[in-house]
């Protein structure tokens, strides 16, 4: 089962040949940097800082493993931030390549998009790529404290524009405030949900 109260940071892989056996279920967080994954993380598991909160947006270079019981929070490293260097942009696309690209366990990749600014092209090609990649996703919307209730509801409207499925088809759009506790208790009932089933399924027969 899912034990939030004894979640614990694993692992810290900076190449694709680092990376740690798939043995358990992996929930998976992208975005782009400074969009708050590791805000939401940390509030995610009631945690104040296990989840290191980055003041110089591009800085964290590795995928970050999480034990959480029965499953495994997996935090890719942040996109788009433009004073970073080529070597290390193509080092980052590299080893996110490798991971989506090694046949792990991913029941879920939650993408994160900054619900105040309209997605930059980084997330139209990530969402692209999730529609296309046959991985279970749901889009999260963050800092969602941060607009008036109009201002939500016009960013929230645009972005299930941008991200139709199909024509007509939107595709469900979770707000998230790591300060007002808004969606948290919602994706939190989803991993507990996934660390649920995967213990069932690895009960033995009688």
């Amino acid at each position: 089962m899912v034990k939030i109260e004894d979640a614990r940071f694993e692992f810290a892989a900076g190449r694709p040949d680092q990376l740690p056996p798939s043995d358990l279920p992996e929930i998976v967080f992208s975005g782009k940097s400074n969009v708050g994954k590791s805000s939401l993380i940390n509030a995610l598991l009631r945690r104040k800082s296990l989840a290191r909160v980055s003041a110089t947006p591009g800085k964290t270079g590795t995928i970050n493993f999480y034990h959480v019981g029965a499953v495994r929070l997996v935090d890719l490293p942040g996109y788009g931030y433009a004073k970073v260097s080529h070597t290390e942009k193509k080092r980052w696309a590299e080893l996110v390549e490798g991971y989506l690209g090694s046949a792990r366990h991913i029941r879920l990749l939650v993408q994160l998009l900054d619900i105040r600014h309209p997605p930059t092209e980084n997330d139209r090609q990530m969402v692209g790529f999730l529609m296309q990649s046959g991985f279970p996703f749901l889009l999260v919307a963050t800092k969602a404290d941060k607009l008036k209730k109009s201002q939500r509801e016009n960013q929230l409207a645009m972005l299930a524009d941008t991200f139709q499925q199909n024509e007509g088809v939107r595709i469900p759009i979770l707000p998230f405030s790591s300060v007002s506790g808004e969606g948290v208790e919602e994706l939190r009932r989803m991993i507990v949900s996934i660390g649920e089933d995967a213990a069932i399924q690895e009960e033995p027969a009688k």
